[in-house]
């Protein structure tokens, strides 16, 4: 995996992938905590019942906000400032913001503590994919990127674990304290060379822009994100909105969204690291993603037609569309190869965030689709026709980065 690099280097390169890698396991913790705690928090604040569902949106869109305006500032912050500054300062925000979100004590404060924390959130995952990208060896760097991904994403599974057995007061604290335990492998952990390099010489880094300045860096950019959309529908409307769309299949008691959630990342986490190897296999990340968003398509079917069947049936295509969806990594990691090393983290940050806050939109159309008479069902279907439409194009016109060289600079 290390190539020929020196046994120095390669303990630096560990210690890198293992920062990001638990960096963005509580970083998936957090994210999804909210919502698995949500009903619990509110009521605990005192929310009447008939309040719950506003309220919590009001919440899910301050952190969505967070989300989309912390995207880019930590993507301009990790090209001006370097990817490693940018690591651990998102670290810090979230994990103070994990702490003070258990302490809370009006929906007010709580509102803008998922701000302060979608904001924290934004960052870590584009640094650290950034980061590993740029120390490793070109041939083996989507190794790097799907091991972060892999750890990461099974921190989803921890944290609906966490939310079972305690309070959800609890379980913002145990974040919090898992996230600042990490402060201490900053220890030791140095910023990436092609950094320096870009640092040193007088080209513009981190102007957010220059991405749409030039006709074709726009295009590719816009390409990059829609790729990332297909795996945000299969989270954000197919398990997210689970026991509605498993009542309107049929399912009698319907779906609960907590195992959905759970058992879908767990096959990303197993998608996320097999994808890697698919891409390493083919030396292409282009047809690994294509024959992913494949299987995305025929585990879609399965989850409409086969999880009709029992709720048990439902739950295992939620977590055939998890593995099924487990490109992530390498949807990251498309981006941060596509542009130069004074952009980089900016694409690298924001294409993650512009998808999660794709997921707006996507749930207007679904609920305008309702309001129309359709059936949850077939409006799901309609938003992912949509989608896939949109991540198909998207991929048809990237190049393929297996083997480019990332020691380059976008001009003005």
């Amino acid at each position: 995996m290390f190539g020929s690099l020196p046994p120095a280097q390669r303990r630096q390169v560990l210690l890198l992938i293992l920062v990001a890698a638990l960096g963005y396991f509580v970083d998936i913790y957090d994210l999804l905590l909210f919502g698995m705690v949500r009903v619990a928090s509110l009521k605990g604040l005192g929310v009447a019942p008939a309040d719950l569902f506003r309220a919590g949106a009001f919440l899910e869109n301050m952190q969505m906000g967070g989300l989309l305006l912390g995207g880019i500032l930590w993507g301009v912050l990790g090209d001006r400032r370097g990817r490693l500054s940018v690591l651990f300062g998102s670290i810090i925000l979230y994990s103070i913001a994990n702490l003070a979100n258990g302490l809370v004590t009006t929906v007010d404060q709580y509102a803008w503590l998922r701000l302060a924390a979608g904001v924290g959130l934004a960052g870590e995952l584009g640094a650290g994919i950034t980061l590993v990208s740029e120390v490793m060896p070109k041939e083996s760097r989507g190794w790097g990127t799907s091991i972060v991904a892999a750890v990461g994403i099974l921190g989803a599974v921890v944290g609906f674990g966490v939310a079972d057995l305690t309070t959800w007061r609890h379980a913002y604290v145990i974040g919090g304290g898992l996230g600042l335990a990490l402060l201490l492998l900053r220890l030791g952990a140095a910023e990436s060379g092609l950094f320096r390099k870009a640092e040193a010489s007088a080209a513009r880094r981190g102007d957010f822009l220059m991405l749409f300045t030039d006709r074709g860096r726009a295009l590719k950019y816009l390409r990059v994100v829609a790729i990332g959309l297909p795996l945000w529908y299969l989270v954000g409307i197919l398990i997210i909105f689970s026991p509605e769309i498993g009542a309107s299949l049929g399912l009698n008691p319907a779906p609960k969204a907590g195992p959905a959630v759970a058992l879908c990342y767990v096959g990303l986490a197993a998608g996320d690291f097999l994808s890697g190897m698919l891409s390493q296999a083919l030396r292409s990340r282009v047809k690994a993603v294509a024959l992913f968003m494949l299987a995305q398509a025929l585990g879609v079917g399965a989850y409409f037609l086969l999880g009709r069947d029992s709720q048990r049936a439902f739950y295992a295509c939620c977590l055939a569309l998890g593995l099924t969806g487990g490109y992530w990594a390498l949807f990251v990691t498309i981006g941060a190869e596509q542009f130069g090393t004074n952009i980089r983290a900016t694409v690298a940050t924001t294409v993650p965030n512009m998808v999660r806050g794709a997921t707006v939109p996507m749930t207007l159309a679904f609920a305008w689709l309702q309001s129309r008479a359709l059936t949850p069902t077939a409006s799901a279907l309609v938003v992912g026709a949509a989608v896939f439409a949109l991540g198909l194009w998207g991929l048809s016109g990237l190049e393929e980065s297996f083997h480019k060289d990332l020691d380059y600079v976008e001009p003005a």
